[in-house]
């Protein structure tokens, strides 16, 4: 296929056997791990796990990417449709509290085709990196009940130097607005998101103006009860790193960014411990469960 999934629109040719494109991936789905994963947010995870499937490959490519072996490290497994549904059936009869598609939007018309027509027993998930296009997540109305997208940057500067996506913020909060369009106030059932959107955002080191200028964004467009808001801490240096990007972020950082997200009146949400900064956070991408 002629890929335009993704605002990249790079236009590659990805076969089931050609990989291609941004994301470096045929058409057909590649994957480093499938899991009950305990390390999302409180209310995806349930009793025993958020049923996480960890595609490789990725649009954005950040430079501070902690998936950085499989987004950019060519670690995966190949899969069908088939086979894949066969994962997530398996996922959720290990008591997944839902299907977590991680990084999935590169391969979303075969994962369409896993997912099926009957609702899953549990929600979906579309875990993504926010850099979307409205147009690719009309295609998932009514198959996918949960969004989890980040919304990494409300800068350009940051988008430019990291991601090399100096137009992040224009397409993610346009995709933003879609996924809401679609899911409507997020719905929780005994401590368990149902449905909605759930907007993430990791504070990078020396980057907090970034982070309010995101949190404005959030508390202008929503009202109480529309969204929830997940304000992380576990930025990990990678190998390599070099200036700001090389120490994590600050007590004085992540303090700072928690006080304007309360003074901006997002109470629905999350903040994390600044012990989520470790890499045993970070699955091993062994292939294990695929």
């Amino acid at each position: 296929m002629i890929c335009r999934l993704c605002p990249r629109e790079c236009g590659a040719e990805r076969t089931e056997g050609l990989a291609g494109g941004i994301c470096g991936q045929p058409s057909l789905p590649v994957a480093a791990r499938a899991m009950l994963h305990r390390w999302e947010e409180p209310c995806l995870v349930g009793v025993h796990g958020a049923g996480a499937v960890f595609f490789s490959g990725c649009n954005l490519r950040c430079c501070f990417c902690q998936n950085g072996p499989i987004s950019q490290g060519g670690i995966g497994k190949p899969l069908t449709a088939p086979h894949l549904r066969e994962i997530f059936q398996k996922l959720v009869d290990l008591g997944a509290a839902c299907l977590d598609l991680v990084t999935p939007t590169h391969f979303t018309p075969v994962i369409l085709e896993a997912l099926g027509d009957v609702p899953w027993p549990v929600p979906v998930v579309w875990n993504c990196s926010g850099y979307e296009k409205p147009d690719t997540l009309r295609l998932l109305e009514g198959r996918v009940q949960v969004y989890l997208p980040d919304l990494k940057y409300a800068l350009p500067e940051p988008a430019r130097t990291y991601s090399s996506a100096a137009d992040y913020f224009d397409w993610a909060s346009a995709a933003i607005l879609e996924m809401f369009r679609q899911t409507g106030p997020y719905r929780m059932e005994a401590g368990q998101l149902k449905s909605g959107v759930l907007i993430r955002h990791l504070v990078l080191p020396g980057e907090l103006e970034n982070t309010r200028r995101v949190i404005d964004w959030v508390s202008e467009t929503f009202r109480p009860g529309d969204v929830l808001f997940s304000l992380m801490s576990q930025y990990t240096p990678q190998p390599g790193a070099t200036g700001k990007l090389s120490r994590k972020v600050t007590a004085a950082e992540y303090r700072s960014a928690a006080a304007y997200l309360r003074n901006c009146g997002i109470r629905d949400g999350y903040t994390q411990e600044r012990t989520s900064a470790q890499e045993e956070y970070t699955p091993e991408f062994d292939l294990s469960g695929l």
